[in-house]
């Protein structure tokens, strides 16, 4: 299993970001695919998740109304699109695969490398 994310970058509050996991080596209709996040000195926290098959979505309390995950099953790719960025968000984020829906890193099966946000106020 590879995921390779993409898209981090440097952004001011209150920008958009699209972030973007390829996902291979993996039959991806039997999995979830979620989104952590990990800003330094802290835990890797959970952002957003996504049902491959059905599109079945659940969000953290923190970006509600400003994240949205989604995928690409022709391109076997799951997105995070992040509007409304806010200092807070800055980390590196993760996609992870796992066989259930999972709201702790300890539950993912396989993780990509990161890719870094950082909001500026």
């Amino acid at each position: 299993v590879q995921l390779v994310e993409s898209g981090g970058g440097l952004v001011r509050a209150g920008d958009s970001l699209r972030l973007s996991c390829a996902v291979s080596g993996l039959t991806t209709d039997d999995n979830f695919m979620s989104w952590f996040r990990q800003a330094p000195g802290k835990e890797r926290d959970f952002v957003a998740g996504i049902r491959w098959r059905e599109g079945t979505k659940r969000y953290a309390d923190s970006v509600k109304g400003r994240f949205t995950i989604s995928r690409d099953s022709a391109v076997n790719t799951v997105y995070l699109h992040m509007n409304i960025l806010k200092p807070e968000d800055t980390a590196v984020y993760y996609c992870a695969t796992s066989r259930g829906p999972i709201t702790t890193a300890v539950g993912a099966g396989s993780w990509g490398q990161g890719t870094l946000v950082t909001v500026s106020s």
